[in-house]
Formats: structure tokens, C-alpha cells, sequence
């Protein structure tokens, strides 16, 4: 079968042709209706090396983001249909702890020693034509359209997980929320926010197209310039947003998120482009919660997953087929998407 492997570190990664998989005892085989393309994909490839990347050790199977049908189960697997369709939930902690047993295995307590952090990040994802997983990491579509909803395992789920926390400061009227970033996160944060919450929704970025998209989804947009803050803190009755979420992570939109939030509110980085925060007792808003979010649970997926069945969320995607998955991933290196890019290896069947 055709798969993208992740063969070396500071390599762009190869479409080849690997061996199909056998699902194991306790896994079930996938069919892959479609895999997304992700920013943390990007960070292996071109940064990771033998030091920093001890738990994407290639080669392996990138794919993370993954969506597909049941083909066939390994022992002991019950109550699965061949050509059902289920979300696969992608982090892999080391199964015992007490994190990982209530399916949280995002923030596996023994993270630090293990030797992969998720299926497609250290072991093989979904980025092929078939991939196997563990049978509890499946999450049911029932009848919903199983392609577009591969973005879900992550894009939605991250900013599900982060918005859900943050609610406390989100209850009642008259609140505002700050989406800084406006790609695939970005984008279904919004959707998240108009669901769950009754704020006011400020979203800023540099891209007009991508604001024209917040826009579009009820959120009132700010240009990322001198400006923003001021404008963010007008906006939000002068005193600054309840709750910020800053999904790209540089310094500068730390910043801004801190600047334009209110005192008692929650800033909440998303981002992993790797900026520091700063904070100075007599300029920072007071009592102000700074934190950090990486993915979220098995039970919150459920939650993602029941959201997209209703219509609530619908992940905005551009497919590809799976020979040219690498172009995906070019244009995703270029800053060319304007969408989520799901490789489609069945695309046409």
C-alpha cells in the first residue's frame, strides 16, 4: 500500500510503498477515508532532530488527523461492523497511569520516557491506505461524512479541549472571547465558541481571506497590526476580553493576547511555535490565569464527534489524493492553505 513516511529527521517526508498492517490483539484495521495535514507534521520533519525527537524516532507513518472505516479486527476485538465509520483518537501515553486510564492519554504522566506521543507521531498514523489502532482509541461517525471529519482528531479537538476549560470565565452575558490565528484551529474555535458559549467572538490574523472566514462564522475581526490591542479592548466595552486564546504561540501574540484580556480573565496558548511569555506585576491585568493546552481527552473527542454528527462543527478541508500528498504538505510549508488539507487515499473509489 502507498503511505507518507517520515524517513529521516530534517527530511521532507516520501510517499513509498510499505507492507499492508495486521491488526494485532486488542486493535482493529482501518480502511483511511482521510488523513489531515497538521503544523505538528511540519515541526517533525524539518526540526526534530536525534536529540529533540526522541519520541518521533523515524522512520514511521505521518498521520494523526485520521478518519477511516473498519476493514478488519485482531483478537479479542468485539463489537465492531466492517464499513462503519470512526474518528481515531491519536495520542498514546503509556496505559497505566492515572491520566492515561481515564483516557487522558495526552498528558500521560510518563510522557517524559515514552517512546511515541501518538499515533502518526512516532508510530504509524494514517497517512496511508490502511493503518491499524488500538480498538479503544475509535471514536463512532455513525452516519456522518467520515472524509472532512478527519481534521476533528485534532483541529477540533485541541481548541474543544482549551474553550471547554475556560468556560468558568465565559458564563454570562455581556463576555467576549479572542481567537488569535486563524488557520484550521482557529477556524473551528470559532464554531466551538458560537456553540457552547454566548460571548461576543473577536478574531484577528493577517490574512484577509481568513478573516473573511471568521467573518463569516459570526466572529467580528481585528487586523493583526500597531492597532490590535487597542482596537480588541475597545471592542470589548474598553475593559478587555474574558477569555483569549492564542493558537499560534510566537511571542508577540502572547503578548497581545495578555494586552487585550481583562482583569480575571484566562489567556490560554494553543500555539506551539515555541514564544515566552512575560509578566509584570504592574502592567498585567490582575488575577489574570496564563496556561497552556496540548490536545485533549478520549471522552472530549466523543464530544467533538457528537457536535460534527449534529452539524454544529463542520471542519472547512481542501482534499488531496494521496499522490499528492506531498503537495499538501508543501503548500502547508508555503502558508498556501486556506483550508484543512485531508489526503484522500481512496479518493475515486
Amino acid at each position: 500500500m502507498k503511505a507518507v513516511v517520515f524517513e529521516d529527521y530534517k527530511t521532507f517526508p516520501t510517499i513509498k510503498e510499505v507492507e499492508r498492517p495486521v491488526a494485532k490483539a486488542g486493535e482493529v484495521l482501518l480502511k483511511v477515508a482521510g488523513a489531515g495535514c497538521c503544523h505538528s507534521d511540519v515541526s517533525v520533519f524539518a526540526n526534530a532532530t536525534a536529540e529533540t525527537g526522541k519520541q518521533t524516532k523515524p522512520p514511521f507513518i505521518l498521520g494523526h488527523e485520521t478518519s477511516g472505516w473498519i476493514e478488519d479486527v485482531g483478537e479479542g476485538v468485539t463489537g465492531f461492523n466492517k464499513g462503519d465509520a470512526y474518528l481515531v483518537y491519536g495520542p498514546t501515553g503509556c496505559g497505566h497511569c492515572k491520566r492515561c486510564v481515564a483516557g487522558e492519554e495526552n498528558y500521560c504522566e510518563n510522557a517524559a520516557t515514552n517512546t511515541s506521543m501518538a499515533l502518526g507521531l512516532g508510530r504509524n498514523g494514517g497517512m496511508a491506505e490502511y493503518m491499524v489502532a488500538p480498538a479503544r482509541n475509535l471514536v463512532p461517525l455513525g452516519n456522518a461524512e467520515p472524509i472532512a471529519a478527519a481534521p476533528l482528531a485534532d483541529a477540533a479537538l485541541t481548541p474543544y479541549h482549551a474553550i471547554k476549560a475556560a468556560l468558568p470565565h465565559l458564563n454570562g452575558g455581556g463576555k467576549y472571547a479572542l481567537v488569535i490565528g486563524l488557520g484550521g484551529l482557529g477556524q473551528i474555535a470559532i464554531q466551538i465558541l458560537k456553540a457552547l458559549t454566548g460571548a461576543t467572538i473577536i478574531a484577528t490574523d493577517m490574512k484577509p481571506e481568513a478573516m473573511a472566514q471568521a467573518e463569516a462564522k459570526g466572529a467580528i475581526t481585528v487586523p493583526s497590526d500597531e492597532n490590535e490591542v487597542a482596537r480588541i479592548r475597545e471592542i470589548a466595552d474598553g475593559r478587555g476580553v474574558d477569555a483569549a486564546f492564542d493558537f499560534v504561540g510566537f511571542a508577540p501574540t502572547i503578548a497581545a493576547a495578555q494586552a487585550s484580556s481583562a482583569v480575571d480573565s484566562r489567556v490560554t496558548i494553543v500555539g506551539i511555535a515555541g514564544g515566552k511569555a512575560t509578566y509584570d506585576w504592574y502592567s498585567n491585568p490582575l488575577q489574570q490565569e496564563l496556561t497552556s493546552v496540548y490536545w485533549g481527552s478520549m471522552t472530549e473527542l466523543h464530544e467533538v464527534a457528537a457536535m460534527y454528527r449534529q452539524g454544529v462543527i463542520t471542519p472547512e478541508v481542501e482534499l488531496y489524493p494521496m499522490d499528492c500528498a506531498l503537495d499538501a504538505y508543501q503548500n502547508l510549508v508555503d502558508g498556501k492553505l486556506t483550508k484543512r488539507a485531508v489526503v484522500v487515499p481512496h479518493m475515486g473509489e
